[in-house]
């Protein structure tokens, strides 16, 4: 076999002369295609051994020699200024069997590195140009039919391959999401899912990615579940290249941590034998396809060229180790396999590789050409997914209704505190709507820890009340996953705090989707959140975080946060048509000091509750709607949540004791921020005063002041928002926040100034 000698070329920012790898790969493959000295075969598998025809092998070594080409393109184009960051796909082609083993009807959450498992899956769909397409993607081309320029990204809709673009293996909590809905949507009978119920969920990831907490979370999530007998047909694939940029992985360590997992089946295959990976690949699909149980598919491969980019190899890894996986190409042992098959000759194979590199640069310096984003607005566009019209909801008959509420009819018209209104709204939600499921920790009997969740266990049965395992990160992907299947997850999350285990599941996950598909795909979903502060009696800060800056810079995420259990209601039935319609991802913040809360001023006097009003007898309360209570002129008081409940008591005290009149603004909707309707409730006040309960820094009370300074700059306005400070416990945990006695000091010297 010819030896890789590696071109020496400068690099840009570096001293000295690196390896051009690329170029040094392709002339070592021409030369052992031309001389014919090829290795040996891996094994002594046949084509009956993997149930394949000659023609569909030769197809399947065309698809590696297509991503092959694409890589060597990609890294010109780059080289020019024509093409941008990009991770290759070269010595991972062994994905492609993994497509044939796969159909289209399953949806395929795709590791960066599988190229070759999109162009394979393309030869299933007439019309399809894979070639094209992803050289758009590589010259960031606003024509690119999945980004639309937006980013370098696998992903199809018509092949059922949302884009991706984690590199730390974020994707696999909504995979196993996914596989879950499948199971789901059959048992409660919805029919007419973009997921067949024979589909299964492919999700691939590399070595490295395995050791990730999304990783282990997600894996351990499927094995739970099937540990049970809940349906999971999942297949893991995960791509072990022995290295994680420059991060070795140790030998014989994905094996011995996913072998032995419980209900996990574990199948390992040779990515670099064309007839292994294809059969093992079969046996992963029947077991997750017949069985409904997760399989993890470990493929060996090899990485070349190095991680991405300009990273360059022989600054962490000897030139003995690079030589050694350079000769584990597989499209060198994939042309041997063909050689000694007797499908192909030599040289017809370096024909075959030697055309696709000339069609593919041919194409390349055409995608070029093509048009680039240009504006802002064009940039923006797929932020917010396009709205659908769904049919009108399935109001449910006075029979039936009657017959789901039960006892708790009769109570309906009396005046009740927040945390039963939204109950009550989470049933008749679920009437209405037979793909809403709802899920989360403790939320089946136990009814969640403040019983907002309370009797729907009960009403709706385990799988539309879903209690699941205590991990936030496969909880928010279990959301996203339903999305995936037209359906409808309300998920909740106990405590505001613990969101922060799993934000990237709403940042880099859920939030993204519709801006990196051109709005081709979207994962509409609710999150209730019970948080904010005000608990003497529970927790410190992990119980009591008053902080939303974790979700107020998302763009195209929507923030509900009532004050009340009138608005509470009102507005979790528009956030449902939000997901529904608009198909959003929508963060619904209850705050648990008012869960329970009946009185405003004196005890017993219930201004803090309100009489349910059944669905259809209620007026909407659309996103951005601000609430007020009040038409003062002195002052307007902005707030929100528990900041307005003590707003509305400061008010009182305010008109009673000095005379001073005071209108109450409620923000309800945090994020977008509507500014006209904001500035429409403050009307003709004559000062603003902003009182936030979240921290000084990173609330909403500097974007209310910018906004003011910007659209009202002659209106005098001032805050008062929690000290930078987590909460403490007991008496202590309410003395950095806003109080009603604090805020009728701010507001008198708002109107007075300082004494």
């Amino acid at each position: 076999m010819t030896p890789i000698h590696r071109r020496q070329c400068a690099a840009p920012g570096m001293g000295g002369p690196v390896m051009d790898a690329a170029e040094a790969i392709h002339d070592a493959l021409r030369a052992a295609l031309r001389s014919g000295e090829l290795p040996a075969r891996r094994s002594r598998l046949g084509l009956d051994d993997a149930d394949i025809s000659a023609p569909a092998l030769i197809d399947l070594f065309h698809s590696q020699v297509v991503s092959r080409q694409l890589d060597r393109t990609a890294r010109k184009l780059q080289a020019r200024g024509e093409g941008f960051y990009t991770i290759g796909s070269s010595g991972h082609e062994g994905n492609a069997a993994i497509a044939a083993a796969t159909r289209v009807g399953d949806i395929a959450f795709l590791h960066y590195r599988d190229a070759a498992f999109q162009i394979h899956r393309s030869k299933q769909l007439p019309g399809q140009t894979p070639v094209w397409d992803m050289l758009l993607s590589f010259a960031a081309s606003s024509d690119d039919p999945i980004s639309g320029g937006r980013h370098k990204v696998l992903g199809s809709r018509a092949l059922n391959i949302p884009p991706q673009t984690s590199t730390i293996a974020s994707h696999l909590p909504k995979a196993v999401g996914t596989a879950f809905s499948i199971g789901i949507a059959a048992k409660i009978g919805l029919e007419d899912r973009p997921l067949a119920p024979d589909s299964i969920v492919l999700c691939s990831f590399g070595d490295a990615s395995a050791n990730h907490s999304t990783t282990q979370g997600a894996i351990n999530t499927a094995s739970w579940a099937a540990y049970q007998g809940i349906p999971m047909p999942i297949v893991f694939a995960c791509e072990d290249n022995g290295i994680g940029i420059s991060t070795r992985t140790p030998s014989g360590w994905i094996g011995a941590s996913f072998r032995n997992r419980p209900a996990l089946a574990y199948l390992r295959c040779d990515g670099l034998d064309l007839l292994d990976t294809l059969r093992t690949a079969r046996q992963a699909a029947a077991i997750a396809r017949d069985k409904r149980k997760p399989v993890f598919l470990h493929m060996g491969c090899t990485r070349l060229y190095g991680h991405a980019g300009s990273d360059v190899q022989s600054t962490y890894l000897a030139r003995t180790e690079i030589a050694q996986n350079d000769a584990r190409d597989p499209l060198l042992h994939g042309a041997a396999l063909l050689a000694d098959l007797g499908l192909l000759r030599p040289d017809q194979i370096l024909a075959i590789y030697d055309e696709t590199g000339e069609i593919v640069a041919r194409a390349a310096e055409e995608a070029i050409q093509r048009p680039k984003l240009t504006t802002p607005a064009q940039v923006m566009a797929s932020i917010l997914p396009p709205a659908r019209t769904i049919a009108a909801a399935n109001l449910p008959s006075p029979e039936r209704r009657a017959a789901t509420f039960g006892s708790d009819g009769a109570q309906m018209d009396k005046p009740q505190h927040m945390a039963r209104l939204l109950s009550w709204t989470l049933a008749d939600l679920m009437l209405a709507w037979p793909q809403i499921v709802v899920a989360g920790e403790d939320v089946g009997p136990k009814g969640g820890v403040y019983n907002v969740t309370a009797k729907l266990h009960q009403r709706f049965g385990p799988a539309r009340v879903i209690n699941t395992l205590l991990d936030e990160q496969s909880i928010l992907g279990l959301g996203i996953g339903f999305g995936h299947n037209d359906m409808l997850a309300i998920t909740e999350i106990q405590f505001l705090a613990y969101v922060h285990n799993a934000e990237d599941q709403l940042r880099g996950e859920a939030a993204t989707l519709p801006f990196f598909s051109d709005g081709q795909f979207a994962n509409p979903m609710i999150v209730r959140i019970a948080g904010l502060g005000y608990q003497k009696g529970f927790g410190g800060h992990f119980h009591n975080d008053n902080s939303l800056a974790v979700f107020r810079d998302i763009p195209g995420l929507i923030i509900a946060c009532p004050s009340n259990g009138r608005d509470a209601v009102a507005m979790l039935r528009e956030c449902v048509r939000l997901a529904l319609e608009e198909r959003r991802v929508v963060i619904f913040v209850e705050p648990i000091a008012l869960y329970m809360t009946r009185d405003l001023h004196t005890e017993g006097d219930g201004l803090w509750t309100s009489v349910y009003e059944a669905p259809g007898s209620d007026a909407p309360l659309r996103i951005g709607q601000v609430g007020r209570h009040g038409d003062g002129t002195d002052l307007a008081i902005v707030s929100y949540a528990n900041g307005y409940y003590l707003s509305r008591q400061a008010q009182k005290l305010l008109a009673d004791d000095h005379g001073v009149d005071a209108r109450a603004v409620d923000l309800r909707w945090l994020a977008p921020l509507d500014s006209a309707a904001i500035l429409a409730e403050v009307g003709d006040a004559r000062h603003v005063l902003i009182v936030d309960e979240c921290r000084i820094t990173g609330s909403q009370s500097e974007a209310l002041m910018a906004m003011f300074a910007e659209r009202a700059p002659d209106l005098p306005v001032s805050r008062i928002a929690a000290e930078d400070s987590f909460i403490a416990l007991g008496r202590a945990a309410t003395l950095t926040l806003p109080s009603r006695d604090s805020i009728v000091d701010a507001a008198l010297e708002a109107v007075r100034g300082k004494d």
